[in-house]
């Protein structure tokens, strides 16, 4: 392990330096392993929140208060320590170039590192379809990666980000505010005629009620991609 980015106060991007990592497609992820020294041993899956870059894999980790694997990442890991990490896993929730088709995606929470991942890799991608995110998170405070997704947006045309708050804000604010429900995805994704592929990662909650709203606006079901997480802190 070789970094730590704190990028809000209850999440942490942990960058590994992996030797003979074969790489990794956006929207995969890996399996952390812990050992404690009375052998005892956790193991959860955390969504790669970067594209591909040699032997660098990055996961971004929310804490979970009564998690077993999340507090020693958030609060006790320290660069240098020494990892068990194995992957890359999944097929299913993947981003690929060259679809032809736009991309939209819709994260709850920490449900964004994987999506940045994807963000990353289209903006790298020349030509590449344009990508939609709507974002919601508990405050400005809570948005992981706002800084780098407003300016990917500002730098290219292709990729627009929305947010939306749901435990209030500032005057100052700008975005939207409330949950994601109907109306907002009506208002705020790719209409279904426009025949995106849509990924959505968040908490189970969340997942399952984007998804059947997209379902209910016409959005084909076989291109509505799901990833969930739950209270024990899995993917992502």
């Amino acid at each position: 392990m070789v970094d730590l980015v704190d990028e809000t106060p209850r999440v942490r991007t942990i960058v590994f330096d992996v030797p003979g990592w074969a790489g990794h497609r956006p929207g995969q992820h890996v399996d952390i392993r812990l050992t404690a020294e009375d052998g005892y041993q956790a193991q959860r899956s955390y969504s790669i929140s970067a594209p591909e870059n040699g032997n660098r894999v990055e996961i971004t980790v929310e804490l979970i208060d009564e998690g077993e694997v999340s507090p020693f990442l958030v609060e006790d890991l320290m660069a240098g320590d020494r990892i068990e990490l194995r992957g890359p896993i999944g097929d299913y929730f993947v981003w690929e170039p060259g679809s032809g088709r736009p991309t939209q995606l819709i994260a709850g929470g920490s449900g964004v590192a994987p999506l940045r991942a994807m963000i990353r890799a289209a903006a790298a991608t020349p030509g590449a379809e344009a990508v939609r995110l709507l974002y919601s998170a508990r405050t400005e405070e809570d948005i992981v990666f706002r800084q780098e997704l407003d300016a990917l947006a500002a730098q290219d045309s292709r990729i627009q980000v929305t947010y939306t708050l749901t435990r209030g804000h500032g005057p100052d604010w700008n975005g939207l505010s409330g949950r994601v429900d109907r109306a907002m995805l009506s208002e705020h994704v790719w209409p279904a005629d426009a025949g995106p592929v849509c990924y959505v990662c968040g908490p189970t909650g969340f997942v399952e009620t984007v998804a059947s709203g997209l379902v209910e606006l016409g959005h084909r079901p076989d291109r509505v991609r799901t990833e969930r997480f739950g209270p024990m802190g899995g993917v992502p």
